[in-house]
């Protein structure tokens, strides 16, 4: 009798531990996707703002080894220097 309940006790910790890591997963998933959606439209913006592909390049070699925050500096930079030119002219 013992045994059977030391069993049925390993069994439920093992199914919960299963539904812990299936909830973990799932969040990881989502997060995962946020991010996903969060690239898709910095690179979408980037190729709105840039005039040229070298500033494409720039801003997506920004994005890959500086990240985001970086990235997103770059193209504000990118869109007053526009600003200023058109200024000037």
């Amino acid at each position: 009798m013992t045994l059977n309940l030391e069993q049925e006790s390993s069994l439920t910790k093992a199914l919960r531990e299963i539904h812990e890591l299936q909830s973990q997963v799932q969040e990881l998933e989502q997060q995962h996707q946020n991010y996903v959606r969060s690239q898709q439209r910095l690179i979408s913006t980037i190729a709105e703002i840039c005039i040229s592909p070298m500033q494409e390049v720039q801003a997506l070699r920004i994005l890959v080894c500086k990240g985001e925050a970086d990235c997103r500096r770059y193209l504000r930079l990118l869109l007053v220097k526009r600003r200023l030119v058109g200024k000037n002219q």
